[in-house]
């Protein structure tokens, strides 16, 4: 099965109207992409929340040990997990009322596109948010 990537425009379309990002894998470590991604992209005006059952807190926002903790609507799950693990975010993206899965420069996982874009869902795969955000603006 082919993966489609939604067009720059389509991407674009998705960065403007969202608000609330939740990011899953998000580092701790100021070294870390998902670090430097996702404060990037709070300071260019979105609501991070950090998803990691191994911090407390990241950007200066209390982290949430799983998607299923966060009690208001999720706009994008931005993924920085290994592809072997995207299938079982993609799982648990399905048990909350998120619009948009989007993983990370490099990370494709075909069974997750599928489970996911068969609900109907739009799923990003292999696009660096920050990078879309900046080239959309």
């Amino acid at each position: 099965m082919a993966i489609n990537i939604p067009a720059r425009e389509k991407l674009g379309e998705i960065l403007k109207k969202s608000k609330r990002i939740a990011v899953v894998g998000l580092s701790d470590n100021p070294e870390r992409t998902s670090y430097m991604v996702s404060e990037a992209m709070q300071k260019a005006g979105y609501e991070i929340i950090p998803v990691n059952p191994m911090v407390d807190s990241v950007l200066g926002v209390k982290a949430v040990k799983s998607l299923k903790e966060i009690e208001e609507h999720v706009d994008i799950v931005n993924v920085f997990r290994r592809s072997e693990h995207l299938l079982d975010a993609a799982k648990e993206f399905l048990e909350i009322d998120a619009d948009v899965f989007w993983a990370q420069l490099g990370l494709v996982n075909e069974e997750a596109y599928e489970l996911l874009t068969k609900e109907g869902y739009t799923v990003v795969m292999d696009r660096c948010i920050k990078v879309e955000h900046a080239l959309t603006r």
